[in-house]
């Protein structure tokens, strides 16, 4: 690794002298593999990029990096957009990842003048504030490293972190008393999304920590035959018994790609065994007193099988709480006993409706559930004396984190922002909500900007629901840039999010568009299904419909009109430019799904082909070749202006995906815009990068955008 690292470092200092003086990308060699599915016949000219390590691979997309370095380094105004969007992003201290455990509190943050998130604890809910963990400690040498993940112990006396450098998500556990500072002195590799759950001794945990894999391994093995282990504080971790997983005798059966998890819930006698396929929202879900299970030989009951659609579950003493969304497309909560767990016989306590329920957490007294409304969050809570239901009132229309609880307390923390409102958090205690000083007030004044909640018709007559931030009074004459985002996949929703990224846009006149379309989960699991395998292009055409409402309503127009989707959003904006390329005037594709053919040889394509298709059978081939997007682009068509970006550490979207569109579209476009890749080689998928490394894309995307857009001070200089 550190002769890649070397060769990156002479090649970058090479390229950039060069691409400066031609401003020309570099030429991606066609080497064309034809593969024969199910009687189709589909040519990959670009095969040749899937090993990213390979000496080739990385000498071309280091110069690819460097020519786009050239090109964004030539656009004026770009250092002074990167100052405006930095003070914006770092207009307050940020706050995330609250957990309550023995009547502490411990959470992230980040100050404004920082770039990475610390990890704080508090002795109580009002108590002074104490650093327990800065990562930024370890950082040399143009690496850094981020705080992935961590867990208090149930008395909040230890806790573990999982820690990765430079983006990669590759977590190393780490075991820290929080009263005296000291760390045990053995740490745990291979714990990406380690899941840690404190047994109630405080001595020793449950985790999942990835096979060992031997060198040369494909990557696709990395997510493969991991196991859910016991680790005792103190002990070798090389000898940690297996609870769950492929090969442990007595264990619940599972894939090579199933993720196990042992979780443990404060005041239950209970563990609960999770068993995640991957990419689809359910689980299996087992139950066994815990102090039963410390091998592979606990007596697990089966509380959910993946038929049952149950997506999470929460514990109080001896009562088993389900949300589920089999016949209930907006999910129900059900419960059942954790002695004897019987799914059939379950009685529902929150009854299917008009909202979704997206999550709940238990308190001592009652079960707090929160709810998505058609955009904004609810919350609601069920009392567990009187089955009854009360809604709680929120300050504002937004976007509910939490609920926080302890099973053992009743105390309830949650945060709440909007797209024009910085998040705040809040307490809860006899019905009553108070603020929560966790942190200071934002700084930055957002009454000058307003959001609309609308409804763009989509082609099929479906209605899509269109959040549209804009300064308030402006004139809708068809000239404002507009930013449109798109995601649509697994599931997930774009809720309320402070849009301080965009501030100087907005400022400036423009208009930052999150289109809701379908593959997402705003309504529920009826909206995901309705953009999922063979129907997955409705993501795409949404977005489509989007754009032209927002042309048609004179927000913006083709030559004023940008699209953004990042990760799984890279297949909505990639086919979005396939099928419609003169509605945009820029795309921009971050750590984007671009070759869904290929997506199932990356490094977590097995889960993911429950999302998307495999070639394995003939729809799912379909399926996928539907929503190619390298497959897609077509030579001698005018395509806009395209940015893409990568992070040469990302274990979710491999660069080649991103590699293999710049040099399709590059090699395609007839139109002359730049198509250009921007590479981090310090970043994985986005998770654990910086707030500088952030706001540095940002900028570099929106002085793009602005170059062009044709927007004075921002033309390139001859």
């Amino acid at each position: 690794m550190k002769q890649v690292a070397r060769m990156i470092g002479v090649l970058a200092l090479a390229v950039t002298s060069v691409g400066a003086a031609s401003l020309r990308p570099p030429v991606a060699p066609k080497i064309p593999v034809i593969d024969d599915y199910f009687g189709y016949r589909i040519t990959d000219n670009y095969r040749w990029m899937e090993n990213r390590s390979s000496p080739k691979f990385v000498s071309w997309i280091t110069k690819e990096n460097a020519y786009a370095r050239a090109v964004l380094a030539r656009i004026p105004g770009h250092d002074a957009l990167l100052k405006r969007i930095a003070m914006h992003t770092g207009g307050g201290t940020t706050i995330s990842g609250v957990q309550l455990a023995g009547g502490r509190v411990f959470y992230l943050k980040r100050e404004p003048n920082e770039d990475s998130f610390k990890l704080h604890m508090r002795p109580s809910i009002s108590g002074a504030e104490r650093l327990l963990v800065d990562p930024t400690r370890r950082d040399a040498n143009g690496k850094h490293f981020a705080i992935d993940y961590f867990q208090p112990s149930q008395n909040g006396a230890m806790l573990v972190y999982g820690i990765s450098e430079g983006g990669s998500e590759n977590s190393v556990i780490h075991i820290l008393d929080t009263q005296s500072g000291i760390e045990s002195p053995e740490t745990i590799d291979r714990c990406e999304d380690g899941g840690p759950s404190w047994r109630p001794d405080g001595k020793s945990f449950f985790y999942r920590r990835q096979a060992k894999l031997e060198p040369g391994a494909n990557e696709t093995n990395r997510y493969l035959n991991s196991h859910a282990l016991l680790h005792v504080v103190g002990a070798d971790p090389e000898k940690d018994a297996p609870i769950i997983g492929t090969g442990v005798a007595g264990s619940p059966s599972l894939t090579p790609a199933s993720l196990p998890f042992v979780v443990v819930t404060p005041g239950s006698r209970y563990a609960l065994a999770v068993i995640s396929p991957g990419s689809i929202p359910e689980s299996e879900f087992y139950v066994a007193p815990v102090e039963q299970v410390t091998d592979g030989h606990a007596p697990w009951k089966r509380v959910a099988s993946l038929g049952d659609k149950v997506t999470n579950v929460a514990l109080h003493g001896d009562k088993l709480f389900l949300i589920a969304y089999k016949n209930a497309p907006r999910f129900k909560v059900l419960e059942t006993s954790a002695a004897s767990p019987d799914i059939a016989k379950a009685k529902t306590v929150i009854p299917t409706g008009t909202r979704v329920i997206e999550d709940f957490a238990a308190a001592s007294d009652a079960l707090y559930i929160r709810d998505l409304d058609g955009g904004p969050s609810r919350l609601r809570r069920y009392d567990f004396a009187s089955g009854r239901i009360t809604d709680i009132a929120l300050a504002a229309d937004g976007t509910l984190t939490g609920p926080v609880t302890d099973p053992t307390s009743p105390d309830v923390l949650f945060g709440l922002q909007g797209w024009v409102i910085p998040q705040r958090w809040y307490t809860l205690a006899n019905g009553q909500v108070a603020p929560l000083a966790l942190a200071p007030s934002w700084k930055d004044d957002y009454s000058a900007f307003m959001a609309e909640e609308v409804k763009a018709r989509a082609h099929d007559g479906t209605l899509i629901p269109l959040s549209i931030v804009h300064k308030r009074g402006l004139k809708l004459d068809g000239t404002n840039p507009v930013w449109l985002i798109g995601y649509g996949a697994y599931g997930l929703s774009l809720t309320p999010a402070l849009v301080s990224r965009f501030v100087p846009l907005i400022e400036d006149g423009g208009v930052v568009a999150i289109a809701h379309v379908r593959g997402g989960g705003e309504y529920g699991e009826e909206w995901h299904m309705a953009a999922h395998l063979a129907t997955k292009r409705r993501s795409y055409t949404d977005l489509i419909d989007c754009a032209e409402y927002l042309e048609q309503n004179h927000y913006g127009s083709a030559d004023t009109m940008a699209i953004e989707g990042r990760s799984a959003g890279g297949i909505t904006v990639g086919m979005a430019l396939d099928a419609a390329p003169t509605l945009f005037r820029v795309v921009f594709s971050g750590v984007g799904d671009s070759n869904a053919l290929r997506a199932e040889f990356e490094t977590d394509g097995a889960a993911n082909s429950l999302e998307y298709g495999s070639v394995k059978t003939e729809d799912g081939f379909k399926a996928l070749a539907s929503v190619d997007a390298v497959l897609h682009v077509m030579g001698r068509v005018a395509y806009p202006a395209v940015m893409l970006t990568t992070g040469m550490n990302d274990p979710r979207v491999a660069p080649w995906q991103p590699g293999k569109m710049a040099a399709a579209l590059q090699a395609a476009s007839s139109s002359g815009n730049p198509v250009i890749l921007r590479v981090d080689f310090e970043a994985g998928h986005g998770f654990g990068s910086t707030k500088s490394q952030r706001d540095a894309e940002m900028a570099d995307q929106m002085a793009f955008f602005y170059w062009q857009i044709g927007k004075r001070g921002y033309q390139l200089r001859r």
